[in-house]
């Protein structure tokens, strides 16, 4: 059974870092695209960050995070990480990891397959 756990989360001040982990089993990690997504209290989910397989030659960001935020993946360790700096207000929100087994070009939640159960990030003023 896969299972995908996030940690890092965490409250922070406007301006901060923080660093998020996501951990699979009984995945074949290498062989996945991987992504970042949020959900935020009364908003859909959407995406944060993606990367494709094996070693992560594409990435992509959403134009909100591009420049504060770094995806990352370990396939050794099967575990995807998300370095966030510069946090905003706007940045607090639930934070899930997901992988999807075929790539559909697009960073979006309806094309992932497995999901973490979140990790929550608030950012204070």
């Amino acid at each position: 059974q896969v299972q995908m756990v996030e940690s890092g989360g965490g409250l922070v001040q406007a301006g901060g870092s923080l660093r998020l982990s996501c951990t699979a089993s009984a995945l074949s990690f290498d062989a996945y695209d991987m992504g970042w997504f949020r959900q935020a209290p009364g908003k859909a989910r959407a995406g944060v960050s993606c990367m494709s397989h094996p070693i992560g030659k594409i990435t992509h960001y959403a134009d909100s995070v591009k420049g504060r935020f770094t995806i990352s993946r370990d396939n050794a360790k099967n575990t995807l990480a998300l370095e966030m700096n510069g946090l905003k207000e706007e940045d607090t929100a639930m934070y899930y990891c997901a992988a999807r087994s075929r790539n559909s070009g697009e960073c979006r939640p309806a094309d992932f397959n497995y999901w973490g159960q979140g990790t929550q990030v608030t950012v204070s003023s």
